[in-house]
């Protein structure tokens, strides 16, 4: 291969917002949750992720640049992600620029990524979802992975667990599993975008702040210390989650919001159990919860 060249792939994911939160690891190395969870993927064109991902056997070292800033990839997450789109790499060829990609060649490949979120980071509206997904879908691009979304699922899962669920629009349910590999912990759609197209869903931004206490920590200690945690997985989810899937099929508001809210205030009810407790509501997200639910 020669020197010179430069092969790249970008790809668009959206980000999505819970109806059926997922809260809490049985594994925290492979991001397996305690409980099913159900989302709706947002418009891209309103909010997303961009990544453009690029091969070239110029580059030194694996890179990465979020939002223009560069930002390391030692993190075993990230490492957890490009190794496993490696291992499924296949064969690339360009003819016309005569790049010639063998399997056994993306070992020693080093690639760059940049990303980009058109919304705030870190701040409650799953960007490392987003993040995930689309860095996930692009190097699946670019390396000829043969995997269907299902599949990327599961490896976008060991990124951010909730990034499994934008690699598919409309409602997505992550199914938990039970494989201690964790196999079996995917996303599948339960309906596509044209399914409830009078649906609009409207974010309210009041604060673009990091989050003080991070969804990764924030999990863990839930685990450790909150009892309600433990019940709402085993005995609450499961049924809301049935009930939740009935109410997207039939396109039934009022049991959606219903079902919606009260699955939100009971996630902020554990991370109120948990010790030391979690606050990701403020003063503004108070006054139109009440209102609203």
């Amino acid at each position: 291969m020669g020197e010179k060249w430069v092969l790249m792939k970008t790809a668009q994911t959206p980000t999505n917002i819970a109806v059926i939160k997922y809260w809490g690891k049985r594994d925290e190395t492979l991001i397996l949750p305690v409980n099913d969870s159900i989302s709706v993927t947002l418009d891209p064109a309103h909010l997303c992720t961009t990544t453009t991902v690029a091969v070239s056997p110029a580059f030194q070292q694996d890179r990465m640049w979020l939002n223009g800033k560069e930002i390391s990839l030692s993190g075993g997450r990230y490492q957890n992600c490009l190794r496993e789109i490696r291992t499924r790499a296949r064969e690339v060829e360009d003819k016309e620029r005569g790049i010639k990609i063998e399997k056994k060649d993306w070992e020693k490949l080093h690639l760059h990524i940049a990303s980009y979120n058109n919304f705030p980071t870190a701040a409650g509206l799953a960007s490392s979802a987003a993040g995930f997904a689309c860095l996930v879908f692009a190097l699946a691009k670019l390396m000829n992975v043969s995997e269907d979304e299902s599949q990327l699922s599961a490896i976008a899962r060991q990124g951010s667990g909730s990034a499994c669920r934008s690699l598919f629009g409309g409602f997505v349910k992550w199914i938990m599993g039970k494989e201690d590999d964790g196999s079996d912990s995917l996303a599948v759609q339960l309906v596509d975008e044209k399914h409830w197209e009078d649906l609009f869903i409207i974010i309210a931004v009041v604060s673009s702040r990091q989050k003080e206490t991070s969804s990764t920590s924030g999990m863990r200690e839930s685990v450790e210390t909150s009892s309600l945690l433990q019940h709402r997985a085993k005995e609450v989810v499961p049924k809301r989650t049935i009930k939740m899937e009935e109410a997207i099929q039939n396109r039934d508001f009022a049991s959606f919001a219903k079902l919606a809210c009260a699955d939100s205030n009971q996630f902020h009810a554990v991370c109120l159990d948990t010790l030391p407790p979690i606050f990701y509501m403020n003063d503004t997200s108070h006054r139109q919860d009440n209102q609203l639910c």
